[in-house]
């Protein structure tokens, strides 16, 4: 175990963590049944001194077990972010805000408190792809939208839906592989209000709170298909998209050759005031960002890992807490699952281990409500996968393209 000592020393010569604590005074607590750690902060910078609880002061309370595997130097699933450590045991006593506005800064403490192991492999770089990006219009619900979208490739049509809060760069490692590009013609697209599509000219969207709904979503998805002429496509999501491709897949199996779900479940769960953090003037886009690096892989390489939390800390703030309206309020196909049929719409599921939220045991039992899908656990791989780890997501989804080619 690091002491106390070192660890301030780890702390206080971060760059990271220096710009994620700018202006915080307080400290942080860690109590464990066998004792306390942790370091004081004054205006933003580290002190030795294990703090007593106090205003600006974040305590963490938790098992001695759950600290040693936190601080492993590979840490197991569920270890490796404070986050998904409280489904393991850990709680936290801060006020609210404080925890939303520094938790970045704590989480990189906590990882900065575990023993040096080997750093993860370095991404492999490929040659850069040359996509052809565009707009779209399209006439949903009354309002004219100009929706981004990006293609490479040639082939079966592959629609690919990026996560909440996201946009399609999350799909651009798979635009640089031919071994896909060669016999798939994919096709990301930005939802309204993400990315590079633009808000629609008419309604007062300023005047009234972001809200994803799953009609809008579907409807979307049917009508890029339609106005892009696409014959039998293949849908692919991830975690919002794992989720939608689910949905499509009951709602318009005649439409879709088959469906892709990246991290997806019968059901998700949760309540929006659960994430107040989300959508605070006083909560920066940083903590978005931080909370989703937890939910990758510690394996996967640190530079894709930054890379896909950087279109979290740049977005609208709105559109992330907004899209888990569907992702955890509205979605829930648990009474109706068992009748989609995969006689008439292939359904492939793929979960990456390091997800809490739709976890292994959830991509599993929408395998199992679904007759005739097809599952895999993805080991060592988090919530974004194509976008956290590519070449090791390609592993799991090439011979699920390939069952798609062969029309199985």
């Amino acid at each position: 175990m690091i002491s106390t000592s070192e660890w301030v020393e780890r702390v206080r010569a971060d760059g990271e963590f220096t710009l994620a604590a700018r202006g915080w005074s307080g400290g942080l607590l860690i109590e464990t049944p066998r004792g306390a750690t942790g370091f004081t902060m004054a205006d933003g910078n580290p002190r030795p001194g294990v703090p007593e609880p106090a205003d600006g002061v974040i305590v963490l309370t938790m098992p001695d077990d759950l600290w040693i595997g936190m601080t492993a130097a590979m840490p197991r699933p569920f270890h490796n972010d404070v986050s998904a450590a409280m489904l393991l045991g850990l709680r936290r006593h801060s006020d609210e805000i404080l925890w939303w506005q520094y938790m970045p800064a704590l989480q990189r403490a906590v990882e900065l408190a575990r023993a040096v192991g080997p750093d993860a492999a370095p991404p492999l770089v490929r040659p850069t792809a040359t996509p052809t990006g565009r707009y779209v219009n399209l006439d949903l619900v009354g309002a004219d939208y100009r929706i981004y979208v990006e293609e490479a490739g040639c082939g079966i049509p592959l629609l690919l839906q990026h996560t909440a809060g996201s946009h399609g760069v999350q799909w651009r490692h798979l635009f640089e592989m031919p071994e896909i590009t060669d016999h798939f013609r994919l096709i990301a697209y930005d939802l309204p209000f993400h990315g590079k599509s633009v808000p629609p000219v008419g309604p007062r969207w300023w005047e009234t709170p972001y809200r994803l709904e799953g009609v809008f979503l579907r409807t979307l998805v049917t009508g890029l298909s339609a106005e892009l002429e696409l014959d039998q496509p293949v849908f692919m999501g991830c975690s919002v998209g794992g989720l939608l491709a689910l949905d499509l897949a009951f709602h318009h199996p005649d439409l879709f050759r088959a469906v892709v779900a990246l991290q997806g479940a019968l059901h998700i769960g949760g309540r929006l005031d659960h994430f107040p953090g989300f959508w605070h003037p006083q909560v920066s886009n940083e903590s978005k960002a931080k909370m989703m690096e937890g939910m990758t892989a510690p394996q996967s390489p640190v530079e894709f890992r930054k890379e896909t939390i950087q279109a979290y800390a740049s977005g609208w703030p709105p559109v992330f807490i907004g899209d888990l309206a569907y992702y955890i309020e509205e979605f829930d196909i648990r009474s109706t699952a068992s009748l989609i049929d995969t006689s008439e719409v292939g359904v492939h599921i793929l979960t990456g281990d390091y997800d809490p939220n739709a976890t292994v045991e959830k991509g599993r039992e929408a395998h199992e409500a679904i007759a005739g899908s097809t599952f895999a656990a993805m080991p060592e791989l988090g919530h974004f996968p194509m976008s956290e780890n590519p070449e090791r997501f390609a592993s799991h989804l090439l011979p699920v393209l390939d069952r798609i080619r062969a029309g199985s």
